[in-house]
């Protein structure tokens, strides 16, 4: 049994890859394929006695159908007479089965191939959703954005081709079952023959399959720089660089060009040789069965006649293989994507985090980043409603630590709780969800002023008051009543119409209007102008006593009303205290100061 598993999974990987998302429905489809096939089958032998009845009105002979006269046995036990009329009736009947069943077995594959693009959709969402911060930061952003637009459609042009071929590979086994009912010798030498020729095709395979990966890695690298084209498009357009960056991208999709090329033309080539390489097949077959083994006519066209069908089906595999393979490199790259993102899955606990309620513990802290040490033997404690900054040079630790309060980062057990809950055990989105976290960037979506800060949603009454209340505590209410749609004007891309100062009040208006218990400020007034910067501090001074505040800033002016500083240096605490308190203890601190003219 283990034995088997393993063959399954080393020659079937892709169908056990399709298999993981849409379970014994595959067998079903492939079930009506198989049936669709004996009917079209059984439909095409009625031609035989069809052409017996015109080259002889008295009757057919049941003999020259091989294995496949129990068709006419059993209507000679029905009681059907087998006349003119009557076969053509059958045909009829077998042919309208057919089609019923075709649109069945069609429409069901439909419903499959929907269901597989929407699961695979919402799979990667699920996993990129619950993803770790840090597997995050070192991803390949290209890829990413490569694998969930353009990739994800490859994969399910893969999938349609790949049972494309599964269920054409059907019907040709059918056909050629059906052949070697009618004529074993015969179909025997057509099989042999027609693997003969798998070598040929099996190089055209292999260099397709090897060209899909390549283009798979060239689209991620397109991706990338496309991103970073657009992030960087003001500095690029402004340094006049961003010509030299077009060329660099043109040159991406020269190289992208040269392999969809490569593989344009194997399928090319492949399509020009098929039938003929096949038809030299039959056409020797034919005279052999003829010249040397004295085969009667009859027997070799009815066999013939299921071989032509199943040959035309054998060259839609063909096709339909290729294709598979052209994408290939796409499926490998999900599968290989999917697993990245199963490995660094957040660590999820059981308990719910029901709020912050007193007090936050630090407790002999320790964090690297591979095998530096960024953070050493952290000790802290935060009380609700406190205002804390962090403060020190770059390479001190603070964003480290923020990023750790607010989950972004996990650590291990014993180090930092939450009203006495290790967070280690805490179910992370609800605790995420008490959280409000304002960047640098304000992060502004292209969208209404009411959709930003509400995140999409509805407009009743109730939450129509929350948006003005969290307009108000974030000092922008008046501001956004004198815009001409109100709540309803567009921000456009990443809030282009508005200025730094605005995008950050929206920032902490969207962080109010979530009910937190956290608010959680990275360099938040860093990239504000002196004056913005104090209008922003006051915002924030409003907020004092009603949220706890976690800062991390550059600017002292920033922190100065806060009620405790942490000075990190080296990623050690050097001193704890109010402005003036660590000013007088600290001497980092206390040259900090002198620095920025305090």
């Amino acid at each position: 049994m283990k034995i088997l598993k393993q063959f399954i999974i080393k020659n079937f990987r892709s169908f056990v890859y399709f298999y993981s998302f849409l379970k014994y429905r595959i067998f079903i489809s492939i079930a009506l394929s198989l049936l669709v096939g004996v009917l079209d089958g059984f439909g095409l032998a009625m031609f035989l006695p069809l052409l017996q009845i015109v080259g002889n009105p008295n009757g057919v002979d049941s003999t020259q159908m091989g294995s496949l006269s129990f068709l006419l046995d059993g209507f000679d036990t029905l009681g059907i007479e087998l006349n003119l009329i009557s076969i053509l009736l059958l045909m009829l009947i077998f042919f309208i089965l057919k089609g019923i069943f075709k649109f069945i077995e069609g429409y069901y594959r439909l419903i499959l191939q929907l269901d597989f693009t929407k699961k695979i959709r919402f799979s990667n969402i699920n996993l990129l959703s619950n993803f770790k911060y840090s597997a995050f930061v070192t991803s390949d952003t290209g890829r990413i954005q490569n694998t969930f637009s353009g990739e994800v459609e490859k994969v399910v042009q893969a999938y349609r081709n790949y049972f494309t071929a599964f269920q054409y590979g059907v019907l040709v086994f059918v056909y050629i079952f059906l052949a070697f009912l009618v004529n074993p010798q015969f179909a025997l030498l057509v099989s042999i023959g027609g693997g003969l020729t798998n070598f040929i095709f099996k190089k055209f395979y292999f260099f397709t399959k090897s060209n899909s990966k390549k283009l798979t890695k060239e689209l991620h690298a397109f991706q990338g720089l496309l991103i970073q084209i657009v992030t960087n498009y003001k500095y690029l357009k402004a340094t006049g660089l961003v010509f030299s960056f077009a060329k660099k991208l043109k040159n991406t999709i020269d190289e992208t060009q040269v392999s969809q090329q490569r593989i344009g033309i194997l399928a090319t080539w492949l399509n020009a040789i098929r039938e003929p390489i096949i038809m030299i097949v039959i056409v020797s077959v034919i005279l052999i069965q003829v010249s040397i083994f004295n085969q009667p006519l009859a027997l070799i066209i009815l066999s013939l006649l299921f071989f032509y069908r199943s040959l035309s089906f054998l060259m839609s595999l063909q096709n339909y293989w290729n294709g598979f393979l052209a994408v290939s490199g796409s499926l490998e790259n999900m599968k290989e994507f999917t697993k990245i993102l199963s490995k660094h899955q957040v660590e999820n606990g059981t308990l719910t985090f029901e709020g912050f309620k007193n007090r936050i513990d630090i407790k002999s802290l320790n964090f690297f980043y591979g095998d530096k040490h960024i953070l050493k033997n952290i000790n802290l404690d935060i009380n609700k409603n406190e205002t804390i900054a962090f403060v020190g040079e770059s390479g001190s630790g603070k964003t480290t630590l923020i990023n750790i309060l607010s989950g972004l980062l996990q650590i291990k057990e014993n180090s930092y709780y939450i009203d006495n809950n290790d967070v280690c055990k805490l179910e992370m989105h609800s605790f995420h969800k008490r959280i409000g976290y304002i960047t640098q960037e304000p992060v502004i979506f292209n969208d209404t002023v009411f959709n930003n800060i509400t995140f999409w949603d509805q407009p009743t009454t109730e939450n129509i008051n929350r948006f003005e209340i969290a307009l108000k505590n974030a000092s922008i209410f008046e501001f956004v009543m004198s815009l001409p749609d109100k709540g309803n004007a567009y921000l456009g891309d990443n809030g282009i119409m508005i200025s730094g100062g605005q995008k950050q009040r929206i920032s902490i208006a969207r962080e109010l209007y979530k009910d937190i218990d956290i608010l959680f400020m990275d360099e938040a007034t860093s990239a504000l102008d002196s004056q913005t910067e104090m209008d922003i501090q006051s915002s924030i001074d409003k907020l004092k006593g009603k949220y706890t505040i976690i800062l991390v800033a550059h600017r002292l002016s920033t922190v100065k009303s806060a009620d405790k500083i942490v000075y990190l240096s080296e990623g050690e605490i050097c001193g704890i205290g109010d402005f003036d308190t660590l000013k007088s203890n600290s001497t980092g601190f206390k040259e900090m100061v002198s620095l920025q003219g305090f």
